[in-house]
């Protein structure tokens, strides 16, 4: 089994408890995690990455319990083994495109996908050397993604991929990141209020407000 979570927990200060569901995935496996605002999406989305620690349970990753993982090799391990696409692209808009891959290879010891042709497959060769800021917000999205695959995690996480998207372009993006996903060979997990894209992936938990 590449991923799994074993009875995991957490509670902010002062707040109800979360209790999530357990997870298991192989790779090339896809997952949707539905629900509504407040019910923990994205707070389980943190602890998955490892950006967030469970007051119990366990997340593996290839056989590596990611919340025992503490400051630069947390960091480390996520950089090489976990691809996130944020929500709202969080790009460095001083650096055009392939600049943002390079920064993102620079934190990956791992030999990571070719940029030039990761840019072709993501129709993005021609921004190759376009500033951030000159980006249409699909090129942009388009960006992160890349920068997601850049470094081929064995876990790409997603939050929100289609929230302001029409419908045509909702189907494209699940599409790439399930295209891509399945190349590299990595499990993916989109975390989302939009029930839309059930039609494209079947395999899904809910979870609930506390």
């Amino acid at each position: 089994m590449l991923f799994f979570t074993k009875n995991l927990q957490f509670a902010y200060p002062g707040q109800t408890r979360y209790y999530f569901p357990d997870i298991s995935l192989d790779s090339g496996d896809s997952l949707l995690v539905l629900g509504k605002s407040g019910s923990g999406k994205t707070t389980l989305l943190n602890l998955l990455s490892g950006l967030l620690v469970p007051d119990s349970g366990e997340v593996v990753l290839n056989g590596v319990i990611v919340n025992s993982l503490k400051g630069v090799n947390a960091d480390r391990f996520r950089g090489e083994n976990i691809g996130i696409v944020f929500q709202k692209p969080h790009l460095l808009a001083p650096l055009t495109v392939k600049e943002n891959l390079q920064m993102a290879r620079h934190f990956s010891k791992s030999e990571g996908l070719d940029l030039d042709n990761l840019l072709s497959e993501l129709n993005l060769s021609h921004k190759s050397n376009s500033s951030i800021a000159k980006l249409s917000e699909g090129e942009a999205q388009r960006v992160s993604i890349a920068r997601a695959l850049v470094n081929k995690p064995r876990l790409i996480l997603a939050d929100e991929p289609t929230s302001s998207l029409d419908d045509e372009n909702a189907h494209k993006v699940i599409s790439l990141l399930q295209n891509q996903a399945s190349k590299i060979e990595a499990a993916l997990i989109i975390v989302t209020h939009d029930q839309r894209v059930k039609d494209q992936i079947s395999n899904f938990i809910q979870v609930q407000a506390p």
